[in-house]
């Protein structure tokens, strides 16, 4: 014998369809996913250009590799050390998370720039370009500017 299943959803799951569904939750998402891929970018942009440039023009300092060891055995590089168990105190990557923060600051003023100049010019293009009123309103007007002009004492 089959058990007696409800025939329509609980009323949740309509309320989590409409909340789902409201425009500023799709528009977050849609964020949220291109934040993640723009922070793709600038992690590349970090790591493979602004680093290198970095630390040419501090004589060769390789950012990545700037840390203090707490405990454990003294290595030349991170990774050395973390692969022997020494505690460490990661400078060099803490630096890099700060100008990829500036870079990433950077990145999203001028986004948001050029995004508020376009959205200024179309918010004064309407004005510019109305249309003409229908005619019937024209006739309106004239109507009422001539009843205005003619004189009340007959």
């Amino acid at each position: 014998m089959m058990p007696n299943l409800p025939k329509s959803p609980p009323a949740w799951v309509n309320e989590f369809k409409a909340f789902i569904m409201r425009g500023n939750v799709v528009d977050l998402a849609v964020g949220i996913i291109i934040g993640a891929a723009f922070t793709g970018i600038v992690n590349s942009l970090v790591k493979d250009v602004f680093t290198p440039l970095i630390g040419l023009a501090t004589g060769g300092v390789d950012f990545t590799n700037v840390f203090i060891t707490l405990k454990g055995p003294t290595e030349a590089t991170l990774e050395a050390a973390q692969k022997a168990g020494a505690v460490t105190i990661n400078v060099g990557l803490f630096l890099n998370s700060v100008i990829q923060f500036v870079i990433v600051g950077f990145a999203i003023f001028w986004l948001v720039k050029v995004i508020s100049r376009f959205k200024a010019k179309e918010e004064a293009k309407p004005e510019a370009e109305q249309a003409p009123p229908p005619r019937t309103e024209v006739l309106l007007e004239q109507i009422r500017d001539a009843i205005r002009e003619k004189p009340t004492g007959v």
